[in-house]
């Protein structure tokens, strides 16, 4: 087993890093449906893609703020070195702007159901990523498993997006959910490898916190003009995604990735599409039926599967 710096990690640690990662999973989980309750449909739209991306971040950028003060008054915070400034902002063209924008914008045209299906594939994403990042090596047994998990997503989407004549057709939605999904594995893993030296609750401050000067006039500009004619389910949804999926979700999921390491840990997303589509049944009204069962419940057992497989480290 292996640590996101390659180094070997005691199995207490790994199992910690599973569990943290599985909790950062379940709080993300909701974010597809609140997104699509935030931002409503294209014949009922709600709040704006680009408020609910730039406002979600800024409201946690102000939260972040008021953390790292608390933590200087108690003496415990340093400041990110020169060499982190860069992969900082990087983490935060991720997770702050590419994924909930991408998200957003294709979620006023799709359920959250279908973007759960398509963004499933962010397990392989991110496990690629790491392995190249980090210099990990998989077993082809791991490989496997991974492959198999999005094997059954894949073809879970295809049956889901045929249509009445069984045809398959990508829309542009589908391109938005899938930039989505390669913004949100590149995030991730930046943020992943910062965590060793500035502490997950410290790498997605620095990120908001760093990103406030973007974020804040840009969710101002973008601010619904008549606040009142908004749903104020959709209000909710929206201070959801602030508090816990654009902050308190990662003080988790950058800890599990950073314990457990990233390559291993990664593969608990794969329960992220059907965890989100349970949510989207009492939040949205949208169904859920047999086969989605039957595809969540083969999917997740691949994931207790492969995090048993060994990782190594390319020498």
């Amino acid at each position: 087993m292996s640590s996101l710096a390659g180094k070997p990690e005691p199995i207490l640690h790994v199992n910690r890093g599973l569990w943290l990662g599985l909790l950062g999973i379940v709080i993300f989980s909701a974010t597809l449906p609140l997104t699509k309750l935030a931002v409503g449909s294209a014949g009922a739209p709600q709040l704006s893609p680009w408020f609910v991306t730039f406002g979600r971040a800024a409201v946690a950028g102000v939260l972040s703020v008021l953390y790292l003060l608390v933590q200087r008054a108690r003496g415990d915070l340093a400041l990110p070195g020169r060499d982190q400034w860069g992969l900082l902002a990087f983490t935060a063209l991720g997770v702050v702007v590419g994924f909930p924008l991408f998200l957003a914008l294709a979620l006023q045209f799709v359920p959250s159901t279908h973007g759960a299906v398509i963004t499933g594939l962010l397990p392989l994403a991110t496990a690629v990523v790491a392995a190249v990042w980090f210099r990990q090596k998989p077993s082809a047994a791991f490989w496997a498993c991974a492959l198999l998990g999005t094997l059954l997503v894949l073809t879970f989407m295809v049956i889901r997006s045929a249509n009445s004549a069984g045809q398959f057709s990508l829309h542009l939605a589908d391109v938005f959910l899938l930039l989505a999904m390669l913004s949100a594995a590149f995030g991730y893993i930046g943020g992943a490898r910062l965590t060793p030296t500035l502490g997950a609750e410290r790498v997605i401050c620095w990120v908001l916190v760093m990103s406030l000067p973007v974020t804040l006039p840009l969710a101002c500009l973008h601010a619904p003009s008549d606040w009142r004619g908004i749903d104020p389910a959709s209000w909710w949804a929206f201070a959801y995604l602030a508090v816990f999926s654009m902050w308190i979700g990662f003080f988790a999921w950058y800890r599990g990735l950073a314990l457990g390491g990233a390559v291993r840990v990664s593969q608990v997303q794969l329960a992220q599409p059907f965890l989100s589509m349970l949510f989207a049944q009492p939040l949205l009204g949208e169904k859920l039926d047999a086969i989605t069962v039957g595809f969540g419940l083969a999917v997740i057992a691949t994931v207790f599967v492969g995090k048993k497989m060994p990782v190594g480290v390319v020498k």
